[in-house]
């Protein structure tokens, strides 16, 4: 196992640029691939592209939320001195990184955005406090465990999909929920891969104390948690700003709001998710002051996010206007059978994940010609839509995107850890397949 990850550390630490350069060649490499195999004319790629960069900014305003709000809920002090508590009673440099592994797992099973922060802040707390952790390879294992967000709580394609009204009803129906991620398959495989991840992430650890890179003093969190009231007579201006009654007031009614979304059969979507995210955090800050400064502090972590979607959004544009989403998808559906669709569906959505990051986009793309596939074949329709999910989750463990937050928390680079990632994708990659052909087969 040593020798697999030190070559891939060793190619990532070589050859790897940074999350910004990826998406700029992912952008001239589609318009190459739109231009040879699609004959689009490059005047129309150079169109597709311009017309399309700024189509996801309503789309780019919540994901940044989701984020920054995540990454506030993280920071507040309850959450923070749990995570204090967890940290102070692990020893052993493997075992912090199999907890970093559980909490990052389960919070992303929770909630994407949440998960997405949260286990960076505990990987730094466990580098913190415990010697000998290898930095890097803590910080990789938390955001590994971020693919169990595809079979979670906050997995877009299943939520979508249960939802009426949604774009493809006409061509698969409704699929509930108990279909998807909550079938006993997809509950058994999210069970197994936060165990094998546990146990593959610290078999990395560096066994040669020489080679372990601990945290650096300029890479710990120096946050603490402080009062920002002001010294002195408090003009009134000031009380509210630092006054319990107006966060508790405000906190009340988004919780009263919330309680009466689900009541009168409110859907789980984005934006009931950042509204719960967003009064949670103002109820455990406790103040608007208090909350204000932990935004500014979260906003540092979506800077690279904001920038590289309208780049995204390029992109998925040019594969769109020439085609190239249904060469990929119906040139590997035409070689599938009904048993082996789902795992041909992962397969390309693990493809077009490079292209096209956002799960809910990538449906977009990729969704209509998965489930005509899956009519003309007679495969699953539930099933198959789990592929595509699980597809864009499996891509995500190397997505530059989406590791852009974990690397602001970590202020490391991103060759410092994709080469862990690289093994933690392959393993999570034999897993996802042989769920889904096994589901398959026995469906």
């Amino acid at each position: 196992m040593q020798r697999v990850q030190n070559f891939f550390a060793d190619v990532m630490r070589k050859y790897l640029p940074d999350p910004l350069v990826l998406v700029i060649g992912l952008t001239i490499l589609t318009a190459v691939l739109a231009m040879a195999f699609k004959g689009t004319a490059p005047r129309d790629v150079v169109d597709a592209w311009g017309s399309g960069f700024w189509d996801l900014l309503a789309f780019t305003m919540q994901m940044a939320l989701v984020l920054v709000l995540g990454f506030v809920l993280a920071k507040t002090g309850p959450v923070d001195r749990l995570l204090d508590l967890i940290a102070a009673r692990v020893n052993s440099p493997r075992v912090a990184v199999a907890i970093a592994v559980l909490i990052g797992g389960l919070a992303s099973y929770l909630n994407w955005g949440f998960g997405l922060v949260i286990g960076g802040v505990i990987a730094k707390k466990l580098a913190t406090r415990v010697r000998g952790v290898h930095y890097p390879l803590i910080i990789a294992s938390a955001y590994s465990a971020f693919t169990l967000y595809g079979l979670g709580l906050s997995a877009s394609i299943p939520v979508i999909i249960s939802t009426p009204g949604h774009p493809l009803e006409s061509a698969m129906g409704v699929v509930t929920l108990s279909k998807t991620i909550f079938s006993w398959q997809m509950l058994t495989l999210a069970a197994v891969v936060l165990v094998v991840l546990m146990i593959l992430m610290p078999s990395m650890h560096p066994r040669d104390p020489e080679k372990v890179v601990p945290i650096a003093e300029q890479q710990q969190d120096s946050t603490v948690e402080r009062s920002l009231r002001p010294v002195g007579r408090l003009e009134f201006a000031d009380r509210l700003n630092h006054s319990r009654i107006v966060s508790y007031a405000i906190g009340a009614i988004g919780v009263v709001y919330l309680v009466l979304h689900f009541v009168d059969g409110g859907k789980l979507d984005i934006n009931s998710v950042n509204f719960t995210l967003l009064f949670g955090g103002i109820l455990l800050c406790g103040t608007p002051a208090m909350y204000v400064d932990k935004m500014r502090e979260g906003i540092i972590t979506v800077a690279g996010v904001v920038l590289q979607y309208p780049f995204y959004a390029g992109i998925m544009a040019i594969m769109g206007a020439s085609g190239l989403v249904g060469s990929i998808a119906s040139g590997l559906s035409s070689i599938a059978t009904a048993d082996t669709l789902p795992v041909v569906n992962l397969w390309a959505s693990w493809v077009i994940n490079f292209f096209a990051p956002s799960a809910g986009g990538h449906w977009v793309l990729q969704g209509p010609f998965a489930i005509e596939a899956a009519h003309s074949l007679g495969s699953s329709v539930p099933i198959n839509a789990m592929a595509v999910m699980l597809g864009n989750a499996w891509n995500d463990i190397v997505q530059p995107l989406w590791l852009i937050p974990a690397l602001a928390l970590s202020r490391l680079r991103l060759k410092d850890i994709m080469g862990y990632l690289v093994i933690a994708m392959i393993v999570v990659g034999i897993l996802y397949t042989a769920a889904l052909f096994l589901w398959s087969v026995g469906s």
